[in-house]
């Protein structure tokens, strides 16, 4: 593909001092919003909490786990819900939640601040196990099919929740979904600081610029399946499920 294939469309050139200069006043705006942030992570750090059965079972490699063994003795929980659609190939798996689960890679920083990480998914294990495998995920991974419900507590698969527990009891203290779960995929952050963006209709970027994928899921697939299953497929790994 040419660059002309891709947009005719690109930022005006100018000076460098010119450029630092617009630069740096965009920067006065970024400063804000990361102190923004931080003030709303404050608040979050402040909100109450719900009182949630430990007991709670789910399903992993040795068999069903309580949701207080998952904390494997740490302090504090980070729960990302996996969607699964029963009985659908891999390429027919949920694209949003491979493009955000499948970014959480790397658990030390969480381990050395007290924080587990795990997935909880919607299907059966040995079916989701066989997903995980072949997307080449090392998390801790746990079936919640048949706790699903008392867990989410109304709401649905797809979402991010935060659990401490005192002891022997456990609580949540906060839950998030949609654009919510941003903070899992640093490959958006990155592309919010390019010149085209994410490349989403949804997006306000100058005209002409490239806009080629929407928001119903295409997003994240690429040629009929979740994008960074392609890279899996490549490697030789098996999407039998």
């Amino acid at each position: 593909m040419n660059d002309e294939a891709i947009t005719p469309a690109l930022p005006e050139v100018t000076d460098r001092d010119t450029w630092q200069s617009e630069l740096d006043k965009l920067l006065v705006r970024e400063k804000a919003h990361t102190r923004a942030g931080d003030a709303i992570a404050a608040a979050r750090r402040r909100l109450p909490m719900v009182a949630v059965d430990p007991a709670a079972t789910v399903i992993g490699p040795d068999g069903p786990v309580t949701l207080l063994e998952v904390f494997e003795g740490r302090r504090q929980l980070v729960v990302y819900y996996h969607m699964w659609h029963a009985g659908k190939a891999a390429a027919e798996q949920c694209e949003g939640c491979t493009f955000f689960n499948g970014q959480v890679r790397e658990l030390s920083y969480l381990h050395s601040r007290d924080v587990t990480y795990a997935t909880f998914c919607q299907g059966p294990y040995a079916e989701t196990e066989r997903y995980r495998a072949f997307m080449g995920w090392d998390v801790p991974w746990y079936s919640a099919a048949e706790s699903g419900d008392a867990l989410l507590a109304g709401r649905g698969f797809g979402m991010l929740v935060c659990y401490v527990r005192d002891g022997g009891r456990v609580y949540e203290t906060y839950w998030n979904g949609g654009r919510g779960t941003e903070a899992m995929a640093p490959s958006y952050g990155l592309l919010d600081m390019t010149v085209f963006g994410r490349q989403e209709h949804w997006e306000d970027s100058p005209d002409g610029w490239p806009k080629q994928w929407g928001e119903s899921g295409g997003q994240f697939r690429k040629d009929g399946r979740p994008t960074a299953q392609w890279a899996r497929l490549a490697a030789g790994h098996s999407d039998v499920l």
